[in-house]
């Protein structure tokens, strides 16, 4: 044990040795984007070779810039946050329709959308690790697109929920994929874009709202007494337009825009002279050069070798040709990174409980509470909906702001957004968070009005939230397991999601209920996010 021991410090001085030339700046200070070098510099992570790697890539991407390959990517990775915000929405929009015409229990449409998103999760997440990002990247979209037209032409309950289960599919592989693949090539020093790519879910949210308002206030059925296809159109235009939107966003995707591998991917399973040509493509791109070799970036793995056998380490590098546990073996290798990613699982399980109890059933809540306040149209109730939408937009950008504050950053942004406060007041121990608080506070409502300025509030924390979430799970990741990473955290959303109409089956969602349950969840999730030990802030993710 004492000779592993040694051996391994040994060989970590090696790479070290080799690595540290990369960086001329003192050792507390990164060549990259300031203090300190990455997210796992002070321990928790056991792969030198792969993070002396990530080092040397993460300069050249740094030296290379924000150019016009990023902001590209920043648009067209923008499009799995649209349909990972239109799809699942779209449940909630069309259900009160989709009943009055087929006739059966809302929530299984919600159960069925879920179990889609879930799959999806789980088979895209770990298989971008697996055969890479590009594929992955490439065909979500096409799936949502084409199986979202296919369901608005749906002859009855059972074609709808399949459908909307395939849709899931497609649409659940978009954030473990796109995030990860834009992480893989923005600097360091604009990391703070992925937060501020929530603003494409938020534009989803609204574009799907706008489109609803018309089409189903104008040809749905008043209500579930004598209603036919032919008077119940509005819900199959909206798929159909949604459905040939999200085929037009993958068009763009698939003919326009040419997706390089992810060169930390490549450089992880032991490619690195294709990483190194991504980099100089990437460099070329943008009308710069990179001064990246294959001898620099094999240099850490040579000096491992020197101290282990080669065989060896190429098993280590190149085990990812099938599904295995190796990957999220990876991300529970030391006791740091398991309680990092233990509780990441938790919170996004949590929130996602909590968010698709109440979002996927807000149409629904709108319609049943306006009709007790008295105005519960179709009309009113779409055009809140797309009130509600509209405010999210700015909340994205607050959050791209906020998550680059000293003392408050990643987690600090999340945990007030949520559920938790940093400071406690010595007047007052309450604990409750911006989004969970105003979602209690829907149920004080006495108006309809009262009730859509309350939800204006939990939309616009719960926008921020989530463009956190979305953003501080994989730059905590490393990439050569930030699929699986991604993957197991969007898995445990869905989830728990699949739990949510399971649960509003058998609560009234005319009353309060299911909006205590959602909001004392995300208060719970907040008080979790203080404990990660990872901050991104100021640091380089690997």
């Amino acid at each position: 044990m004492l000779a592993n021991t040694t051996d391994a410090k040994h060989r970590q001085k090696s790479i070290d040795s080799i690595a540290s030339p990369l960086f001329d700046a003192p050792p507390d200070i990164s060549a990259i984007t300031g203090p300190p070098i990455d997210l796992y510099e002070d321990g928790g992570y056991n792969d030198p070779v792969y993070q002396a790697k990530a080092r040397i890539l993460n300069r050249a991407i740094q030296d290379i810039g924000m150019g016009r390959y990023q902001w590209y990517l920043f648009v067209v990775a923008g499009f799995g946050w649209f349909a990972d915000s239109v799809w699942p929405l779209l449940s909630g929009l069309i259900l009160t329709p989709v009943v009055n015409e087929f006739h059966f229990n809302g929530p299984f449409l919600s159960l069925a959308s879920n179990v889609g998103l879930l799959v999806g999760a789980v088979f895209w997440g770990l298989g971008c690790d697996i055969w890479g990002r590009r594929w992955s990247f490439n065909i979500t979209l096409f799936i949502a697109g084409i199986f979202g037209l296919a369901a608005g032409g749906s002859p009855n309950f059972i074609a709808l929920a399949c459908l909307t289960a395939v849709v899931g599919v497609g649409v659940g592989g978009n954030m473990p994929v796109d995030s990860a693949v834009f992480l893989d090539f923005v600097p360091g020093s604009h990391q703070y874009l992925l937060t501020i790519l929530s603003i494409w879910w938020c534009l989803g949210q609204l574009l799907s709202s706008l489109v609803a308002w018309p089409l189903i206030a104008n040809y749905s059925c008043a209500n579930a007494s004598n209603c036919t296809k032919s008077n119940n159109m509005g819900w199959r235009y909206l798929l159909f337009t949604l459905g040939g939107i999200t085929l037009f966003l993958w068009g763009i995707r698939f003919f326009v825009f040419t997706l390089l591998e992810s060169p930390r991917f490549l450089s992880g399973i032991g490619r690195d002279a294709e990483a190194v040509e991504v980099i100089h493509k990437l460099a070329k791109f943008n009308g710069r050069t990179s001064s990246l070799t294959v001898e620099e970036l094999e240099a850490p793995g040579r000096a491992a070798s020197a101290r282990s056998s080669s065989q060896e380490r190429r098993h280590i590098l190149s085990k990812s040709s099938k599904y295995d546990p190796v990957h999220i073996k990876a991300l529970f290798a030391t006791p740091k990174m398991a309680w990092s990613t233990s509780l990441l699982i938790a919170i996004w399980g949590i929130i996602g409980l909590a968010s698709t109890l109440y979002n996927n059933f807000l149409p629904y809540l709108l319609s049943s509470r306006g009709a007790v306040f008295g105005d519960g149209s179709l009309s009113i109730t779409y055009r809140n909906q797309v009130i509600l939408s509209v405010v999210g937009v700015p909340a994205a950008l607050l959050a791209g702001w906020a998550v680059e504050l000293p003392y408050i950053g990643r987690k600090g942004t999340l945990a007030i957004a949520s559920g938790e406060r940093l400071h406690y007041s010595t007047t007052s121990r309450k604990n409750k968070g911006l989004t969970g608080a105003f979602l209690f506070a829907t149920t004080v409502a006495r108006t309809s009005n009262q009730l859509l300025a309350w939800n204006c509030g939990y939309v616009f924390f719960s926008n921020i939230m989530y463009g956190v979430l979305y953003a501080i799970s994989p730059e905590i990741f490393p990439a050569k397991d930030r699929g699986t990473g991604n993957g197991l955290t969007s898995t445990a959303a869905r989830m728990f999601g699949v739990l949510a109409p399971i649960i509003a089956l058998y609560a009234n969602l005319a009353t309060a209920v299911p909006v205590y349950i959602a909001g004392a969840l995300i208060i719970f999730a907040g008080s979790l996010a203080v404990l990660l030990p990872y901050e991104p802030r100021g640091k380089v993710s690997i």
